[in-house]
């Protein structure tokens, strides 16, 4: 085991862990909240796995992820609105504390592959990751002013 693996462990026990019992407890709000730090959490694991094993077809997956996972969870906020506007869904300080381990995983992997083609790779993956994410939870927090029916 080396230490890319053992980051992927601690982000996915921590992360995993964190979700589990956001979706197995409480009231919609924090299920979808816990959804949406699923993504978060194993997003950043898979691209640790990449380097760790040496496969970069998981960071397709961590782009797939990326990329549907804040879409589903938009899907969930449209579909549940009633039950999420019942209730105070606030979710700001897993959003930036899934941004933080987000970007410090993509720091860190752009460091070790050095310029290239990964490189702007992981960039975009991070991009969509963290910005993914804050919309996700500005929508669960009640959607955005101006918009309509959001």
């Amino acid at each position: 085991m080396n230490g890319w693996i053992l980051a992927a462990t601690v982000a996915l026990g921590g992360g995993g862990a964190a979700a589990l019992w956001g979706v197995t407890t409480g009231p919609p709000a924090r299920r979808v909240i816990a959804q949406n730090l699923t993504t978060s959490a194993f997003c950043p694991a898979l691209l640790l796995l990449a380097q760790g094993y040496g496969r970069p077809a998981y960071v397709d997956l961590a782009l797939l992820l990326a990329l549907l996972g804040p879409v589903g969870t938009l899907v969930f906020a449209r579909l549940l609105s009633d039950d999420l506007s019942a209730q105070d869904a606030s979710a700001w300080g897993l959003t930036w504390t899934a941004a933080v381990l987000g970007a410090a995983a993509v720091v860190a992997l752009c460091v070790a592959v050095g310029p290239g083609r990964a490189m702007v790779k992981l960039l975009v993956i991070g991009v969509l990751l963290i910005g993914g994410n804050v919309i996700a939870s500005r929508a669960l927090a009640g959607g955005f002013r101006g918009v309509r029916g959001g």
